[in-house]
């Protein structure tokens, strides 16, 4: 995930969790706010110390990064998005998390719709 399509000001946080919409399923919850400056989107990604150690954290972090950056184009435009990871999700497996993953953000209408 490129630097410049990441979240990380507290501000942004605090506006999306204020003022944005959510969604959850077991795995994950999904905040989004609309942002015109967002060029794609933006993605902010939260793991509590409830699910793990700093290795569990930061593991499940780099994995919801990438299933993102797969799904990618199939993210709608101009968002803003943070996902928080909850312990259901630590012992998946990858696909187990994608298919976790896909189906909060078609749930919240995150997906454009296919063709």
């Amino acid at each position: 995930m490129q630097r410049k399509l990441r979240l990380r000001k507290r501000e942004d946080f605090s506006r999306i969790y204020r003022h944005g919409k959510s969604f959850a399923n077991g795995q994950f919850v999904v905040y989004w706010s609309r942002q015109p400056k967002a060029e794609p989107f933006r993605l902010g990604v939260s793991a509590s110390k409830k699910i793990g150690n700093a290795v569990v954290r930061n593991r499940m972090r780099r994995l919801v990064k990438e299933i993102i950056r797969h799904q990618a184009d199939r993210i709608t435009d101009q968002l803003d998005i943070i996902i928080i990871v909850r312990k259901a999700a630590v012992g998946m497996k990858m696909k187990e998390l994608e298919r976790s993953m896909l189906h909060v953000l078609k749930r919240s209408g995150l997906l454009k719709a296919s063709k």
